[in-house]
């Protein structure tokens, strides 16, 4: 059994930091169990273009106002406490935080606690043995 308190993870290796989010690990690739979590806040006013290549993400809001944008669509979802979004196909896509915004992240294949966007707005392929 793993328990773990948010409280633990601020300020170590597992709170990870890039502009306009700030990403705590809460499960990784390192327990083994097939799938990462994590509990992100993004800043008020940030747009996030994304694009999880390598990855599938579910996305449930817990608090904050913000909209999720299809770029491939054009497709808007407005984002609150209680609404999830799944990025299932590769989507590109962009995030926007109309006020501090905060959700719950699950993806698939897990994060290694070392991954940050790069210029396309993705997260690399990593696993454990990259160490």
């Amino acid at each position: 059994m793993i328990v773990r308190s948010l409280q633990e993870i601020i300020g170590t290796e597992r709170d990870v930091q890039g502009p306009g989010w700030n990403s705590r690990r809460l499960v990784l690739a390192r327990e083994r169990i097939g799938f990462s979590v994590n509990d992100t806040v993004v800043d008020a006013g940030a747009e996030l273009e994304m694009w999880y290549a390598n990855h599938i993400e579910a996305v449930y809001v817990i608090e904050g106002q913000g909209e999720v944008v299809d770029d491939e669509t054009g497709e808007t979802h407005r984002l609150e406490p209680g609404v999830m979004y799944l990025v299932d196909a590769h989507q590109r896509h962009t995030l926007r935080a109309h006020t501090r915004f905060r959700a719950v992240c699950v993806f698939n294949p897990p994060l290694t606690g070392r991954e940050v966007h790069d210029e396309n707005g993705a997260f690399p392929l990593l696993t454990e043995e990259d160490r």
